[in-house]
């Protein structure tokens, strides 16, 4: 396989906070798409929490059965998405992924009695399902559209400013979350669900637009490795490439741990904030701004010193500290407290996202990078439904009811579900730790050879 031929990345003017034009038109389009989706996804929650399943015992689990919805096509279809963007223009994939997703947005209004069409009046169940199925297409739409993304950014970044580019795309995505999701409660209770929708339908389809004046350089245009129409061979150099990278699996291993109870959180925590922090639902949405909030500001931090931090030092302390501030926010008993954990719980868990993308960067050569996402991506999903089925099954059914005492704290079922998560947090940052302790002391060179090695494909 030839790899000496790379992309040329022109210098960007230091000046220019965006990095360069095509990142900045990149930027910009997913930071109006970041918004429009937290603002649909957290109206979701709260439908389904507050309207269609409300007062009813199966509640968590119909509000985990979006989250499901999410997540389960990525464990199913990640990897053979993964070969496909790998042989596919990479520009050309997001705009058709875009178009897709908008389309999919607007097709639930109608589907789900939000605009009256023919009289029709659809069933609680009706609504779920018309929910559960665009929620399920849309992210099937996002598994082309992701990994096409992380590889045109490596195609029009120059390596040393990938770190900053990374720490730029969480700021947009928690800069987002300052956002979408306060505005969401209150547009929700005032306005009701369509305008979401609308919202989400319309920030897919600037985004659209900006990625369409993309001017892409002829290397995202992406040469397989291997022999053209033979997914499965390819799907397989794939894996093995990635079951040899010890970066690469140490990352998954430990992000799997930590999805496990991280999953929970986002089942869970519209029943915390009412039934644990004694507050209003309206109040749920801020919940995700105080996060968002931390996040930001560790995004930017980590964006400033990117070229100055070991990012795989970065990837396993903020692992470790996000599981201990989950555990500090699952002893939470009342709200502005558990804002302020949220609040810092958002600084690691931003360094923690900004770390992934330039160390899987730095090991994976380009035509390896949709394969390499599709095995990351859906390991990770797979612990997340695992996560999210578990705790919404749990508080649900066993631990509907539970209460406990213990070294004079008291435990209900959602905060001892909180806790669990908190220390699956630390396992996975102490595995991390040892998984990553000698990547700091490995230089280009020795990282390119190994990633030479690792993709020669025996005759």
């Amino acid at each position: 396989m030839d790899t000496s031929t790379q992309p040329v990345h022109p210098p960007a003017p230091r000046a220019v906070p965006w990095i360069n034009r095509n990142f900045g038109l990149l930027w910009t389009g997913q930071a109006i798409s970041n918004v429009g989706d937290l603002v649909f996804d957290t109206t979701l929650i709260l439908w389904i929490a507050t309207r269609l399943a409300a007062g009813m015992s199966w509640a968590p689990l119909a509000v985990s059965g979006v989250l499901l919805s999410a997540l389960v096509p990525t464990v199913l279809a990640g990897p053979w998405a993964g070969v496909f963007v790998d042989r596919w223009d990479k520009r050309r994939t997001m705009i058709g992924m875009d178009a897709l997703r908008t389309a999919f947005i607007v097709l639930l209004l109608p589907l789900t009695g939000l605009v009256p069409i023919f009289g029709l009046h659809p069933s609680v169940g009706w609504q779920l399902g018309s929910i559960y199925a665009t929620v399920v297409l849309s992210s099937l739409c996002s598994l082309f559209f992701g990994p096409a993304q992380v590889a045109l950014i490596g195609d029009v970044v120059a390596p040393e400013e990938r770190g900053r580019a990374s720490g730029l795309g969480q700021m947009t995505r928690h800069l987002a979350s300052l956002i979408g999701p306060p505005v969401a409660g209150p547009l929700f209770f005032t306005l009701g669900a369509r305008w979401a929708l609308l919202i989400n339908a319309v920030s897919f389809a600037l985004s659209f637009i900006f990625i369409t004046l993309v001017h892409a350089p002829a290397s995202a245009r992406s040469v397989t490795v291997g022999e053209r129409g033979h997914a499965i061979r390819e799907a397989r150099e794939g894996l093995r490439f990635f079951g040899q990278s010890r970066v690469l699996v140490t990352i998954t291993v430990s992000a799997v741990i930590i999805m496990l109870g991280a999953g929970s959180l986002d089942t869970l925590d519209v029943f915390f904030v009412t039934r644990t922090l004694h507050a209003s639902a309206g109040f749920y949405g801020l919940i995700s701004a105080a996060m968002g909030a931390g996040a930001l500001l560790g995004a930017i931090g980590v964006s400033v010193f990117a070229k100055r931090l070991n990012m795989a030092r970065v990837f396993w302390i903020s692992m470790l500290l996000c599981g201990l501030l989950i555990t500090v926010y699952s002893r939470m008993t009342a709200f502005v407290p558990a804002i302020v954990v949220l609040f810092i719980a958002g600084v690691p868990m931003a360094a923690l996202n900004v770390s992934v993308m330039p160390l899987m960067l730095q090991v994976t050569p380009r035509e390896l990078i949709g394969r390499v996402s599709g095995v990351l991506q859906p390991a990770i999903s797979t612990a997340t439904v695992a996560g999210i089925g578990v705790a919404g099954l749990l508080a649900g059914t066993v631990l509907q009811s539970f209460h406990a005492h213990l070294l004079g704290m008291t435990f209900g079922s959602t905060d001892t579900i909180f806790a669990a998560a908190g220390l699956l947090g630390l396992v996975a940052g102490i595995y991390a730790m040892y998984g990553l302790r000698r990547v700091s002391t490995l230089d280009q060179e020795t990282i390119e050879a190994t990633v030479q090695e690792s993709v020669e494909v025996p005759a």
